[in-house]
């Protein structure tokens, strides 16, 4: 005589349903919320600029796909009770590696790690699920509760393999920043494009140069250029080397914006100094980014000379020009000119009084940095 047993269809339906919720969940925070603008940009780059991603309807059909390919794996293996968990790891793997993507500053595309790495867990894992679909066999037909010890052991395995994809994918902050910076400079979105990794103190050259044409964007580059991290030289503050890159946002709209773009090799001050010597009234962006190039190679004498090509010595000059000024008259035995501003000149006051204060170098640098991080001083003198 046979029976339905309500409780082995509600345990393993319970099973299921909690499992299926994390995974959906977790997948769409993944793709929507950390992993959106990576894959903007590899489908842009896969695609030859021919197609564009959306996230919200990317996530969606990628959480549907993975999800179909998690009940085909159930389908076949019926594994529905304390190792249910355990047949979404294909579709954990698939997640991991459609974000495990990283494009090398040297023009390559790196993969965190090897493609071995998956074939030698699935390797592993055909065997155990035929013998967990053995020994499911022997189990004992048990009601599970939501609060019933199988059910948390398969969250147990889902947070592992949560832990595996977050491992896998790519979460390399610089990267990421990177990323998220150039869909927004592409979307025109430049403030936005300056919010992203503003408290950070990582960088790269790639990021330093889309930060700074974000900051010419908004004709803020010699006010707030040295607020982020400097990392490079001036031959990294334009796309024109391998070690800083454009992926995304498209690299004509900067040479549209500088007013021309190089013929050839050149080095980025070589190809700005051109631009200058071309036009008889030199455009804003253009001596902003020579001048930065020039502060960020600490070549104070020449950006003092060059200074007064392009701007009236008045109390306007934008604030890392007026704090390298005060620098270089304090630091110039013969300078070519004293720039005088008073705010300027008596913040400079108190820099060398707090120095004074602090004869050890490493507290000096702790009290220095708490006050004086975003400035040229603090970057000319700490940040090598």
């Amino acid at each position: 005589m046979n029976y339905n047993h309500p409780l082995k269809n509600s345990s393993t339906l319970n099973i299921r349903v909690m499992c299926a919720t994390v995974f959906v969940l977790f997948s769409f925070c993944w793709l929507y919320f950390f992993q959106s603008d990576l894959l903007t940009v590899t489908q842009h780059i896969l695609s030859g600029g021919l197609t564009k991603y959306h996230p919200l309807l990317g996530a969606i059909i990628i959480i549907v796909l993975l999800q179909l390919l998690q009940l085909i794996v159930y389908g076949i293996t019926r594994i529905g009770k304390r190792a249910h968990a355990l047949t979404y790891l294909p579709s954990m793997l698939a997640l991991a590696l459609i974000t495990d993507i990283n494009f090398g500053s040297e023009g390559r595309d790196v993969h965190d790690w090897s493609w071995f790495l998956p074939l030698i867990i699935l390797l592993l894992w055909l065997p155990a699920m035929w013998f967990l679909h053995l020994l499911q066999e022997l189990e004992s037909d048990n009601d599970y509760s939501l609060i019933s010890r199988p059910v948390w052991i398969n969250m147990l395995l889902m947070g592992l393999q949560i832990m595996c994809v977050a491992w896998m994918g790519s979460t390399n902050a610089v990267f990421q920043y990177r990323m998220s910076t150039e869909v927004q400079l592409a979307e025109g979105h430049y403030q936005k494009a300056l919010e992203v990794g503003r408290k950070s103190l990582e960088s790269d050259p790639s990021l330093m140069m889309l930060r700074m044409y974000g900051l010419a964007r908004q004709n803020v580059l010699g006010e707030r250029l040295f607020e982020y991290p400097i990392t490079g030289t001036s031959s990294q503050i334009l796309p024109m080397n391998e070690a800083a890159r454009m992926l995304y946002c498209p690299v004509d709209s900067l040479w549209r914006f500088l007013g021309g773009r190089p013929s050839g090799t050149m080095e980025p001050m070589r190809f700005l100094e051109l631009l200058a010597r071309r036009d008889s009234v030199v455009l804003r962006q253009v001596a902003d980014y020579r001048l930065s190039g020039l502060l960020i190679d600490r070549q104070l004498d020449r950006f003092a000379q060059e200074l007064r090509c392009y701007y009236p010595l008045d109390d306007h000059l934008p604030r890392h020009y007026r704090e390298a000024l005060v620098l270089y008259a304090h630091s110039r035995s013969n300078p070519l000119y004293v720039y005088h501003h008073a705010v300027t000149e008596e913040d400079w006051r108190n820099l060398q009084e707090l120095k004074r204060r602090y004869p050890d170098f490493n507290e000096r640098h702790v009290n220095v940095e708490q006050q004086y991080r975003g400035t040229y001083w603090y970057y000319y003198e700490y940040e090598k």
